[in-house]
């Protein structure tokens, strides 16, 4: 996995989380922030995973 969609994806959990605090702390709309910052990051992550394999694919194999 590239490394960038490895950020992604720890920046995707954290907001999960910090969304989920804020909704129990009584912060609706700042959780829902954290919730449109979860779906760009997840977003994110996919497109470099299907980055990183697309550049394999078009790589020839060294054997």
């Amino acid at each position: 996995m590239p490394r960038l969609a490895v950020y992604a994806l720890a920046v995707c959990l954290l907001a999960v989380v910090a969304a989920v605090v804020s909704f129990v702390q009584g912060s609706v709309l700042i959780g829902v922030v954290w919730i449109l910052l979860a779906g760009l990051s997840s977003n994110m992550t996919w497109y470099y995973v299907r980055r990183g394999r697309a550049s394999r694919e078009d790589t020839p194999a060294t054997n």
